[in-house]
């Protein structure tokens, strides 16, 4: 992704992995084959591999600089987790990609996770002294603490995700004293706030930029593809309530439909930064 300035905000991208993942087929829950392929036609081609039939997918982090903090939203798969394939992704390129905008562990103010699954969360500890504790020192981690309910409960009663990801993830970084477990409304400053999205997590929420009249929000897991957006109610098997993921994207996209916000969704290949248009049957996406 190409450097973003909203306002005073700078905001920047660590691709830890990215290129063909899956077949639409395989991720929608309703998926239909005669309009994906109509779509897929129209759509940007840098979001579609046609040689091997399968969606581009990207795996990244946000590195949001504001006058004030150092922030990073959603933290991939992270390392040394023993998750299983197809999650297993090295971690030289996301530490390469953390060093190359300057940074190190310490400078972190702030890290957003918009939902806690294996590959939003997975750089918020490492594996020190054969313990997991978290990765940016200095950092508080915002966590929705329904959210984080869910998951602890989950965990309890053996429906963890793949790689035992709450254990690992987050219950060291509220152990260390490092969570802000917040509600729908939280808002850090008069820069960054969040917006409950719920479906595809129990409490699911994009994390809103506004400097000087502009915003951009990040969207986590809203969509997955830009098929979604032409067909907000294709769910992914991945979804926790499918018909609550449909109605969060309807609702989003209904909000912010034809203005100048900036949507920046963590799975979305090439430049990923964009705009949702209106559409005859619905709705767009346009990169920037």
């Amino acid at each position: 992704m190409r450097p973003l300035r909203i306002g005073d905000v700078d905001i920047t991208s660590i691709v830890e992995r990215d290129g063909p993942w899956r077949r639409p087929a395989d991720m929608f829950l309703a998926y239909d084959e005669a309009k994906g392929a109509r779509h897929l036609a129209e759509l940007d081609p840098v979001v579609f591999d046609a040689a091997s039939g399968r969606m581009v997918i990207t795996y990244q982090t946000f590195v949001v600089r504001t006058p004030k903090h150092t922030i990073l939203v959603d933290t991939c798969t992270g390392e040394d987790k023993g998750y299983p394939p197809p999650m297993d992704f090295p971690k030289a390129p996301w530490l390469e990609g953390f060093r190359a905008e300057g940074l190190r562990f310490e400078d972190i103010d702030y890290v957003f996770c918009t939902h806690l699954h294996i590959d939003h969360c997975g750089w918020n500890t490492r594996l020190l002294n054969g313990r997991w504790v978290p990765t940016f020192p200095r950092a508080k981690y915002v966590f929705h603490k329904r959210e984080y309910a869910a998951w602890e409960e989950a965990t309890q009663r053996g429906a963890s995700p793949p790689g035992n990801v709450w254990r690992y993830n987050c219950e060291p970084v509220v152990a260390a004293g490092q969570a802000l477990l917040v509600d729908d409304d939280f808002q850090l400053d008069d820069t960054i706030s969040l917006t409950p999205t719920p479906g595809h997590a129990p409490c699911h929420c994009c994390v809103n930029i506004h400097s000087r009249g502009e915003r951009a929000v990040v969207t986590g897991d809203l969509m997955h593809h830009a098929l979604q957006i032409r067909e907000p109610d294709w769910s992914t098997i991945f979804d926790w309530d499918p018909r609550q993921a449909a109605e969060s994207r309807r609702k989003f996209f209904g909000e912010v439909v034809d203005t100048p916000t900036v949507v920046l969704p963590i799975h979305f290949p090439g430049s990923t930064a964009g705009r949702i248009t209106a559409r005859a049957e619905g709705f767009d996406y346009r990169f920037l």
